[in-house]
Order: C-alpha cells, then structure tokens, then sequence
C-alpha cells in the first residue's frame, strides 16, 4: 500500500488515496518515517553477499549453490530466503541449452569393449576417466575442444582447443593429463580405464597406443548413445550453457583458448559440485589425499 501511495500521492494526493483505502494518513506517514527492521537489514547485506557469489560465479548459481555457497562462508541463512531474495533481484540459475554431436563414430570392427556400463563412479583418484570432444562457433571458423575428466572428483585433468577434429586435438587432452597427474602425484595408473565415446580420435592407433603405454585400458559406448558417456556429456553441456554460450560471441580461437583457462581454474577450484558434497572439484580431492597420508602414516606407527 506504501509503494501505491508512493507512486501516486502527486497524483491525487496522500489523504484522498488513504480514504479511498480505508487507511489513515498517521499510518502512512508512521511507515515512512520508521526506521528500517532487523529482517530488512539483514535481507539487504544478504541481498549484496548474493549478488557478489552470482557474479563471482559466471552468473550461473542458482538458489541451491548460492545457499550452499553461504552456508561454506558461515552466513546462517535458510534456503527458502536465498529463493525469496534472488527473486527480489530478479536473479535466476542458469538453464542448459540443446547439445550437437560432434563425433564420428569409428568402425565397428576391432572396437574396445564397454566397461563402465554407465556407471560413473570411481573409489578414488585416476581409476576412471572419461573424455569428449565439443564445438565453438566462432567469427573466424568453428573451434573444437576436447577434455578429460577424472570421475572421483569430476575435475577436467586434461584439455585442448584446436581449429580441427584430428587426432591431435584428443591427443594433446591425454598428453596433459598423464604430465599432470605424473608431476603431481607421481600417480599409477595401472587400474586406470579411459572411457569415450566411438570417435575415430579416440579409435586411433596412436591414441590407443599412447593410452597402452601408460597401463591404462580403453573402454568405449555403444554407437550413437550419449548415455554411454553421459558423465562427459554433461560436463560439455556445463561448459556450453555457463561460457560459450553466455559470454560469446567469440572472435577466434585465442579468445576461446583463454576463457576455457579461466573457466576451468573456476570449475576445478572454486565450482562447488553435487556429487563432491557441494565443495569444489581440487578440495575433494585434496581431502582424499590427506586422509590417504593420514591413514598411512598411523599404519606405519603401529
């Protein structure tokens, strides 16, 4: 009623609009000149920290991440206010677009078998990878990027964006993660399994090979259905919908090559992730590691 009287006391006048609503003009005037409650404070410093963690975050969160985000900085808050706020500043979750294949299935002869069976989960570290490859349309050409990604901790260990869909584009994503993960966890791979779709770049001999020599083991999908590698498929999607599409369009691959920089240092570091436990990608994983050390050093004690 305030707000009416706000917007049309110039009009009409504040005490014929009160009459015409029944309400008294000392109502009226006690309102504006009270001053502000304990919620309406509290909702406008929680209305500044939800804005900062939204634009802190590609824009993307919705009320579940921004809620758990809160929670991770110690503001005791309830969810359904996290909802009511953001509809108050017109703030809205990201939402996924349509995806495109980008793949071209191999033959069927001499194919690695299946052997994740979609089931996408790993006890720790380096025991299942999965990888994918997505397109960019940028104003110099179209731009493909490939990732591979741990399955414990959904962490992109390894990434390349090239101008075509050779083998090198898949090849340098593997070459980066066995760097990565031997640099920094000396990690033994020989109960790793890479699982892929049937693309003619992770089919290659030199691939395969490459992949062979670390003690790893292929796994591919069934032709033709994303769900073989949904895990992969859902991470491009991610990728898709919280950069490519909301912050392009992209001028040519330079561009595109540094944005996925950031992006992933976002995604791994800072994106807190459901099947993590809402923490971020590296914090899973550290944690792990130092429950590892943890338990190895109380065994060597005993």
């Amino acid at each position: 009623m305030n707000a009416f009287i706000d917007a049309h006391h110039t009009q009409w006048g504040i005490e014929p609009i009160c009459r015409v609503l029944h309400s008294a003009p000392s109502t009226y005037y006690a309102a504006r000149t009270r001053p502000p409650s304990t919620r309406a404070m509290r909702d406008e410093r929680l209305k500044a920290e939800i804005t900062r963690i939204y634009q802190d975050n590609y824009s993307c969160y919705g009320a579940r991440k921004i809620y758990r985000q809160l929670r991770r900085e110690g503001h005791a808050v309830a969810r359904c206010t996290v909802q009511r706020l953001m509809g108050e500043l017109g703030i809205v979750g990201l939402v996924r677009g349509k995806t495109r294949r980008t793949t071209i299935a191999g033959a069927q002869t001499d194919r690695p078998a299946d052997l994740v069976g979609r089931n996408f989960h790993a006890p720790v570290p380096n025991r299942l990878w999965v990888a994918d490859l997505t397109y960019i349309r940028t104003w110099s050409g179209w731009v493909y990027a490939a990732f591979v990604i741990d399955v414990y901790s959904r962490m992109v260990v390894g990434w390349q964006i090239a101008t075509h869909l050779r083998t090198d584009l898949a090849l340098d994503a593997l070459e980066m993660v066995l760097w990565r993960r031997g640099q920094e966890q000396s990690a033994d791979l020989s109960e790793l399994v890479h699982h892929s779709d049937r693309g003619v770049q992770y089919l290659a001999i030199r691939y395969t090979e490459r992949l062979a020599d670390t003690g790893a083991v292929a796994s591919v999908g069934s032709r033709g259905d994303s769900y073989d590698n949904a895990l992969a498929e859902s991470f491009n999607g991610l990728f898709k919908a919280e950069l490519i599409r909301r912050y392009g369009p992209w001028k040519n691959m330079g561009d595109v090559e540094l944005a996925t920089l950031e992006y992933l240092d976002w995604f791994n570091h800072r994106r807190l992730h459901t099947s993590c436990g809402n923490i971020p990608p590296a914090e899973y994983e550290a944690i792990h590691y130092r429950h590892q050390q943890a338990a190895l050093t109380a065994a060597e004690t005993r």
